[in-house]
């Protein structure tokens, strides 16, 4: 009975840290896609070559950064956390 619970609690830590380790990879990977894609719009923008949709673009990228920067923090905090 011990030994079940104790399986069934490390399989379920594992699970969580791997589910939360491959979301935060996503993450990370997004914010730097997006952070690229607004440097070179609004780039096209500030040189006068670019079109109404890019120009929209390099405004309305910003949105999504905001949640990922903040995400980004927390798992910085929580990897230094378990550093400490």
């Amino acid at each position: 009975m011990i030994i079940s619970f104790a399986i069934s609690t490390i399989s379920s830590a594992v699970v969580a840290s791997v589910i939360g380790g491959t979301l935060g990879g996503i993450a990370v990977v997004a914010l730097i896609f997006l952070l690229v894609m607004k440097e070179l719009s609004s780039a096209e923008v500030e040189s006068g070559r670019a079109s109404k949709t890019l120009e929209t673009l390099s405004r309305y990228v910003v949105m999504p950064i905001i949640p990922l920067l903040l995400v980004f923090v927390v798992i910085v905090a929580v990897k230094v956390w378990e550093v400490l």
